[in-house]
């Protein structure tokens, strides 16, 4: 009798064990740039997640079930990403999506996600739209969007070069026109006057063309979002030209990051951006983050990184609070969550999916990225307009 007491004791104490084992893992689906021009902040993405994989499956996993992920290049074109998040939703049955960095890719996919009752989460699109306007029930945006970073950045021109003349050069898709907007509007607010604003088309090989219009217009201020290898193809060549030469450069968050800075070289410094990141906030989570990863990598993280790591402890966090990866129940846990990352907690707003989180204005010097200012997250992140749910 007592032998078989132990027995039964011994089978219902294995129980959860056993059901996590039978329930295999929890697999999350990654479409990012793995080639072309935004492969760079596609390897950030990479490193960021599988780092934090690594650190949650040595720590027991996901109620005891580990975490798998499975890659698809997206090729940066939102045509790509939707065959491939619609793969890994049908095929290999993904309980989550992560990873797209073009904002065009991100609005499509999330599309695809609620086609599939599935959630994802970007840790790069800066698009406004994604949590305002184009909101969507089943899309969640743990980085910063444009209008925040707009917020930082505006908030230090204001004070070193007030009512500058600026004028702006973006990349001509969803991405570069929201950026602009958005800190063209954060600009303006403070008294900055726009001169002018031209868009070239991804992948460009020549911004010489837009050099006439830029110098004819007396710049103080040249803002700029172009991204990955654009970035160091426009400022060599802003450089070589001479049109930087006595111009303040300013841009989004994604202009310039550990992937480029080195590329770009001399022509980098002094430009400043309003970022959700720096390898230089300093905090005890922070410290330990960015030791990980030079480890691991041999390179520091930037904000692509840093986010992506942070995704997977946000999804952790949500899978944890509604004991289950069911849909309904994830997207009810992920509203208003609370979680912690490099950067310091950030608050998943239940409004809009949009994360609140602290901004800094941050310049480049010799290849580091130094803090200059900060914004804190609740005056940074601006009113909730998402009317979809």
């Amino acid at each position: 009798m007592k032998m078989y007491r132990l027995t039964a004791l011994a089978v219902l104490c294995s129980a959860p064990i056993l059901a996590a084992a039978q329930a295999g893992p929890v697999k999350i689906g990654v479409v990012t740039p793995l080639s072309g021009t935004y492969a760079g902040i596609g390897q950030q993405v990479r490193w960021g997640l599988d780092l934090a994989a690594a650190e949650i499956n040595a720590a027991g996993g996901i109620d005891g079930r580990k975490l798998e992920l499975l890659y698809e290049d997206e090729e940066a074109n939102p045509a790509v990403a939707t065959q491939k998040a619609e793969k890994l939703f049908q095929v290999n049955k993904v309980d989550f999506l992560t990873g797209t960095v073009n904002s065009g890719s991100t609005l499509a996919v999330g599309q695809v996600a609620e086609r599939n009752n599935k959630l994802i989460a970007t840790t790069v699109s800066f698009s406004d739209a994604i949590t305002t306007d184009k909101c969507s029930p089943n899309v969640f945006r743990v980085n910063a969007r444009a209008g925040m970073q707009s917020a930082a950045l505006a908030e230090w021109l204001a004070k070193e070069k007030p009512q500058a003349n600026v004028f702006y050069l973006g990349p001509d898709y969803e991405m570069g026109r929201s950026t602009v907007a958005a800190f063209k509007s954060a600009a303006e607010a403070k008294g900055s006057k726009t001169v002018g604003e031209v868009y070239a088309p991804l992948d460009n090989k020549d911004y010489s063309p837009f050099f006439g219009q830029i110098r004819s217009t007396k710049p103080a201020v040249i803002y700029t979002s172009m991204a990955g290898n654009d970035t160091v193809r426009l400022f060599n060549q802003m450089a070589e030209f001479g049109v930087s030469r006595n111009v303040q450069v300013v841009g989004a968050s994604g202009t310039i990051t550990s992937q480029n800075v080195t590329a770009i070289g001399k022509a980098a410094d002094g430009f400043v951006t309003g970022v959700g990141y720096s390898p230089n906030i300093d905090s005890a989570e922070n410290k330990k983050f960015l030791a990980s990863f030079t480890a691991a990598y041999k390179a520091q993280p930037d904000l692509y990184g840093a986010d992506s790591y942070g995704v997977l402890f946000f999804y952790k966090a949500a899978v944890e609070k509604a004991k289950s990866t069911d849909t309904a129940k994830v997207r009810e846990a992920m509203r208003g969550l609370q979680w912690a990352t490099p950067q310091g907690m950030k608050t998943m707003r239940a409004g809009d999916h949009q994360a609140m989180q602290d901004m800094y204005a941050v310049r480049v010097k010799g290849g580091d990225f130094e803090i200059v200012g900060k914004v804190a997250g609740a005056q940074a992140i601006g009113a909730d307009t998402c009317t979809r749910f």
